[in-house]
């Protein structure tokens, strides 16, 4: 069914930036809510950022507030996440999901997801 795929993961220097995208294909539904989540190693998988279908409502984890922006376009089927200010605490795997009718910051609430992109902060 559905299939997202994440892109524009990479090593960066502290201090940095990078911009990671989603593309969704398949039987997805452009009213569903967007998000990201990354894990570290050892880690649980941890909230980073929600939106919702027409990007009127977002919400964002406390500890990206500030640094990271998540937007989407549907007419592209892609949701972004830019990242800057960049730090050793942002290193992990990052993963797009999609599912809920409204954005949550639960993971459990969402029900498709990519294989994650890398990203990972030198420091």
């Amino acid at each position: 069914q559905v299939h997202l795929e994440e892109s524009g993961g990479g090593l960066v220097q502290t201090g940095g930036s990078l911009r990671l995208s989603c593309v969704a294909s398949g039987q997805t539904l452009y009213y569903w809510a967007m998000a990201w989540f990354r894990q570290a190693p050892g880690k649980e998988r941890e909230f980073v950022a929600a939106i919702n279908w027409d990007s009127s409502k977002t919400l964002y984890a406390d500890s990206v507030k500030g640094r990271f922006t998540m937007n989407r376009d549907n007419a592209k089927n892609t949701v972004y996440l830019q990242m800057n200010g960049l730090n050793a605490e942002d290193t992990a795997v990052y993963y797009c999901a999609e599912g809920p009718p409204i954005p949550t910051t639960d993971k459990n609430d969402y029900n498709h997801w990519g294989r994650g992109a890398q990203v990972t902060v030198a420091s």
